[in-house]
């Protein structure tokens, strides 16, 4: 799979990278050009599927490590070890992410825990993994950054109110750090709606059918979908910067 635009000389960081949307995305990287480095958990089963990953992908040059992005100093420890493998970094993917179905009318279920959990890891982390690596994108003198968002960030339908909140901070986040780090990086965020991997607890076949049957595509999303609009964002979208980019097959309409 050719892109017009090659990816060849550059360095992309996948945060999540062992996730479903975060592995199809360093292929599709890889596959432009690019040298990828994935992080995962510091957990055996993360690192093996990280691992397994890296052998996988095309081209050569491609590396794993463990970071949690609810730990800053795990970060720092990240950019140096990337700072010092690749001596520089190009596009940075925020695809890590967690979250805990509570419907949105049980208000007692969405305790302060779940709730500084939620955000510790979908907006907070988001926003420590970029200023960690700021020093590095801007050097690149044509740095990218995408995050994950979610059209539940203004539909406010989502595995939970929290859930919803921290998205919708992804997109402010976005248009708020376009400006602040322009020119010389880019950011941008993809939203998703509902996408077949294993990210949300509980989810199966029949809910999937549901929201198929309800989305104008007939269909609910692959990672590869996604992972086609991030690379997308590194490829052709080069004069895009502080947008979110909707990937739901019209789910929200």
């Amino acid at each position: 799979m050719g892109y017009p635009i090659s990816l060849e000389g550059k360095v992309a960081l996948v945060v999540g990278g062992a996730g479903g949307i975060g592995a199809a995305t360093s292929r599709m990287l890889a596959e432009a050009g690019a040298r990828i480095a994935v992080t995962h958990l510091d957990r055996p089963e993360t690192a093996n599927a990280a691992a397994g990953l890296i052998a996988d992908l095309p081209g050569t040059g491609h590396s794993a490590f463990p970071a949690d992005v609810a730990d800053t100093p795990s970060l720092i420890a990240l950019r140096d070890a990337v700072q010092q493998r690749y001596g520089r970094l190009d596009i940075l993917i925020n695809a890590a992410g967690f979250t805990k179905p509570v419907p949105h009318a049980d208000l007692e279920a969405l305790d302060d825990e779940l709730i500084d959990r939620m955000f510790a890891v979908n907006w907070r982390g988001q926003f420590a993994t970029i200023r960690t690596f700021a020093p590095l994108l801007k050097a690149s003198g044509d740095g990218l950054v995408v995050s994950i968002s979610s059209i539940a960030a203004f539909t406010g339908v989502g595995s939970s109110i929290a859930y919803c909140a921290a998205k919708a901070g992804i997109d402010v986040m976005t248009k708020s750090l376009a400006r602040a780090l322009a020119p010389e990086i880019r950011v941008l965020a993809v939203a998703p709606g509902v996408v077949d991997t294993g990210f949300v607890p509980g989810r199966n076949v029949d809910f999937n059918d549901k929201v198929a049957a309800s989305t104008p595509l007939k269909r609910i999303g692959t990672a590869e979908d996604i992972a086609a609009a991030i690379t997308s964002c590194a490829t052709l979208l080069g004069y895009s910067t502080g947008h979110t980019i909707q990937v739901d097959g019209g789910r929200a309409l």
